[in-house]
C-alpha cells in the first residue's frame, strides 16, 4: 500500500501558490490565445445577426457548459476537492483514491442520465431556454439539433473536471491547464474547412465539441493515473464518502455557479433579439479572459492549500493564503476590467469584425463588453472569496448569497432590457449581481472573523486600482485616436503589398503600451516592489 506523504512533502510537491497559479495562468493562456483564433474564424464563418447559424451554435455550446460548469466544475472543485485534499492529507493515496473511484462512477453515471433526459426533452427545454427562438422556426429546429450533438459533452467534462482535481490536489497543474486547448484545436480543424456554408460549419462545429470532450476527458484519466492515482472505473455506490460529497455539492451546485445561472437568465433575455446570443457569448469570451487566467487559476491553486491549512489548524497560513490571492488576483484583474471599459469597441471590432460578422455585430458586443468590464473584478472575487466557506465545509453560506445575486440578475435584466438598454442592459445585470455576490461572501467572511484583510492588504489594493486607472486612461485616449494610429500602418502595409492587417497591429501596439504603463505605475506607486517579485520569482521555482 502506498504510504501516505507528511504534509511537508504534500506542501513542497504542490509548490506555491504563486507557482501553481503560474502553471496553471500560462497553459490557460495558451488555451485562451488558441480559443481567440477559434472563436475569430468561427465568428467569420457563422456571422451574427446574419442567419440562424450563430445563434444555434451558441446554443448548443451554452446549454451543456452551464451544466458543465454548474455541476462538474463548480460543484465538484467545492466538494469533491477539498474531500480528496484532506483524505489525500491524514489518509494516505490508497483511501483516497478509492474515494476519488466511488465519485468517478457517482458523477459519471449522474451526467449521463442527465444528457440522455436532457437529449429526449430538448424540443420541450428549448421552448425555455430561448424563448425568443419560437417566433423563428429555422433558428428553433436547428439550435434543438446541435444541442443535442454537444449534450455528451457533459459527462466528458464532469469526468474530466474531477480528474483535473485529483491531479491539483497532488500538485500537478500542468495536464488540468492544457487540456481546454483540445477543444480550441478540434474545433478549429472542423471549422476551417467549411467556410462559405453557415449551416454545414454550426453541424461541424458541434461534432467537434463532443469529440474533443471524449478526448479531454482521455487525456486527463491518462494523466491521472500517470500521476500515480490508481482510479478504476467501477458500479455507482452511495458509500458514506460519496453521500457527504453530494451534501456538499448540492449546495456548491447554486454557490458555486450563480454566474452560470445569471449568464443563463442573460442568455434567454437575448434569445428575443436576432444575434443577441452571438453579441453576448463574443463578449462573454473576452471578458472571461481574465477569469479563466486570474480567478479560476488563483482558485484552482487557493482551495487545497486552505483546505489543508482548516484541517492542520494553521491559521496563519490560513490569512497569509487569503492575502496573497486577494492581492494577486486584483493586481491582475483590476487591470484587464480597466482596458475592457476603455476600449471596448477596439477590441471587438479589431478581433471580430470580419467575414459575416458585421460592423452592427460589434457594435451591439462592445455596448455589452463596456457593461462585463466593471463587473470582471467582482466575477474573480467570488473564485477568491467562495473557496475560503468550501474549506471548511460551509457550502449553504455561499448558496444563499447566489441566489440572492440570481434574484438581482433577474430583476435588473428584465428591467434594463425593457427599458431600451436591451443586450447591454444584459451584461449591465449580470455584472451588478456578481458584486451582490461578492460583497455578500467578503462581509460574511469579516463579520465571523474567517477572513479579514489588514490595512496593509487595503493599502496594496488602493494602489492596483490607482495604476489601472492610469492604464484606463492610456488606453481610452488611444482607443480615442484610433484613426491616427491605424492610418500610418495602413499606409506601411500597402507599401508591403498587404490590404489588411492595420487594425489588429493597433491593437497590439495599444495593449502592450497600456500594459507597460500599468507595470510603471504599479511599480511607481509601490502596488508592486522589485523585491517582491524576486522573492515571488524564488519561491516559483523552488
Amino acid at each position: 500500500m502506498v504510504q501516505p506523504p507528511a504534509s511537508g512533502t504534500t506542501a513542497r510537491k504542490g509548490g506555491g501558490m504563486m507557482r501553481n497559479s503560474a502553471i496553471f495562468s500560462g497553459l490557460t493562456l495558451v488555451s485562451r490565445l488558441v480559443g481567440f483564433a477559434r472563436d475569430t474564424v468561427i465568428a467569420a464563418v457563422l456571422g451574427g445577426s446574419a442567419g440562424p447559424a450563430a445563434d444555434a451554435y451558441n446554443t448548443a455550446l451554452s446549454f451543456p457548459n452551464l451544466f458543465r460548469r454548474i455541476f462538474a466544475e463548480g460543484a465538484f472543485a467545492a466538494a469533491f476537492v477539498p474531500a480528496y485534499a484532506r483524505t489525500l492529507e491524514t489518509e494516505g493515496q490508497a483511501v483516497a483514491d478509492k474515494v476519488a473511484t466511488d465519485a468517478l462512477a457517482a458523477v459519471a453515471f449522474t451526467t449521463v442520465i442527465l444528457t440522455v433526459a436532457a437529449q429526449l426533452a430538448m424540443p420541450w427545454l428549448m421552448t425555455v431556454i430561448n424563448i425568443g427562438f419560437l417566433d423563428d422556426p429555422a433558428r428553433f429546429k436547428l439550435a434543438v439539433i446541435l444541442t443535442q450533438i454537444t449534450m455528451p459533452y457533459l459527462p466528458c467534462m464532469a469526468i474530466a473536471a474531477l480528474l483535473s482535481g485529483v491531479l491539483n490536489a497532488r500538485g500537478r497543474f500542468i495536464v488540468s491547464g492544457a487540456y481546454p486547448i483540445l477543444l480550441n484545436v478540434i474545433l478549429l480543424i472542423a471549422v476551417i474547412p467549411a467556410r462559405g456554408d453557415q449551416i454545414g460549419a454550426a453541424y461541424a462545429a458541434s461534432w467537434a465539441v463532443l469529440i474533443a470532450g471524449v478526448s479531454q476527458a482521455g487525456l486527463c484519466w491518462w494523466a491521472a493515473r500517470k500521476a500515480g492515482a490508481d482510479i478504476r472505473l467501477a458500479v455507482p455506490r452511495l458509500t458514506p464518502a460519496v453521500k457527504a460529497i453530494i451534501i456538499t455539492a448540492i449546495p456548491a451546485a447554486v454557490g458555486n455557479s450563480a454566474t452560470q445561472i445569471n449568464v443563463f437568465i442573460s442568455g434567454n433575455l437575448s434569445s428575443f433579439v436576432a444575434g443577441g446570443r452571438t453579441w453576448l457569448a463574443t463578449a462573454d469570451r473576452l471578458y472571461q479572459l481574465p477569469l479563466g487566467l486570474v480567478g479560476v487559476a488563483i482558485g484552482i491553486a487557493l482551495l487545497p492549500r486552505l483546505s489543508r491549512a482548516v484541517a492542520s489548524k494553521n491559521h496563519d497560513q490560513q490569512q497569509a493564503s487569503m492575502d496573497e490571492a486577494l492581492i494577486l488576483s486584483m493586481a491582475l484583474t483590476l487591470p484587464a476590467g480597466a482596458a475592457l471599459m476603455a476600449m471596448p469597441y477596439f477590441l471587438i471590432d479589431a478581433l471580430f469584425t470580419r467575414g459575416a460578422f458585421l460592423q452592427v455585430d460589434a457594435i451591439n458586443t462592445a455596448q455589452a463588453l463596456l457593461q462585463f468590464g466593471w463587473g470582471v473584478p467582482a466575477f474573480v472575487l467570488i473564485r477568491i472569496l467562495a473557496p475560503a466557506f468550501f474549506a471548511r465545509g460551509d457550502t449553504r453560506t455561499p448558496m444563499t448569497f447566489a441566489l440572492v445575486s440570481v434574484a438581482v440578475n433577474a430583476v435588473l435584466a428584465i428591467g434594463l432590457f425593457t427599458l431600451g438598454m436591451g443586450v447591454a442592459g444584459i451584461a449591465a445585470a449580470v455584472s451588478a449581481a456578481a458584486w451582490s455576490n461578492a460583497l455578500l461572501l467578503g462581509g460574511a467572511l469579516w463579520r465571523r472573523g474567517l477572513y479579514r484583510p489588514g490595512p496593509a492588504v487595503i493599502s496594496r489594493l488602493l494602489r492596483i486600482l490607482a495604476a489601472s486607472a492610469g492604464l484606463a486612461v492610456v488606453v481610452g485616449l488611444a482607443a480615442a485616436s484610433r484613426p491616427l494610429i491605424e492610418a500610418p500602418l495602413g499606409q506601411a502595409l500597402a507599401a508591403l503589398g498587404l490590404g489588411v492587417g492595420a487594425k489588429e497591429i493597433a491593437l497590439l501596439l495599444v495593449t502592450g503600451v497600456g500594459g507597460l504603463v500599468y507595470v510603471a505605475l504599479a511599480f511607481a506607486t509601490r502596488a508592486i516592489t522589485v523585491a517582491e517579485v524576486k522573492g515571488l520569482v524564488r519561491r516559483g521555482g523552488r
